[in-house]
């Protein structure tokens, strides 16, 4: 079992930058392909990011591609989210998720086994 803490989240205003973490406990999280997922007032959880087991895969929501950057660190089980050029849309919970069978990971939400707390972030026009 993984548990996922993020942190980093606050205020920003548009055209700011925040950086994200997600640190994970236990000793296998090499072995878990990693997400980001969002979710505003009033919508759904949806789709960020997400990174391969290893770290050399990566793939992007349109809307953020060029802007955001994921990343991990394995020997410090810990995953990271840049956030640059930040939009008032980009304002949601963010939460990171660890997906158990797919190495390159999954857009999809329902592929995720564990998830953290989700961390605030608001971003002011």
């Amino acid at each position: 079992q993984v548990q996922l803490v993020e942190s980093g989240g606050g205020l920003v205003q548009a055209g700011g930058s925040l950086r994200l973490s997600c640190a994970a406990s236990g000793r296998t999280f090499s072995s878990y392909a990693m997400g980001w997922f969002r979710q505003a007032p009033g919508k759904e959880r949806e789709f960020v990011a997400v990174i391969s087991r290893s770290g050399g895969g990566t793939y992007y929501v349109d809307s953020v591609k060029g802007r955001f950057t994921i990343s991990r660190d394995n020997a410090k089980n810990t995953m990271y989210l840049q956030m640059n050029s930040l939009k008032p849309e980009d304002t949601a919970v963010y939460y990171c998720a660890a997906d158990r069978l797919n190495i390159q990971g999954s857009s999809w939400l329902g592929a995720y086994d564990y998830w953290g707390q989700g961390t605030q972030v608001t971003v002011s026009s």
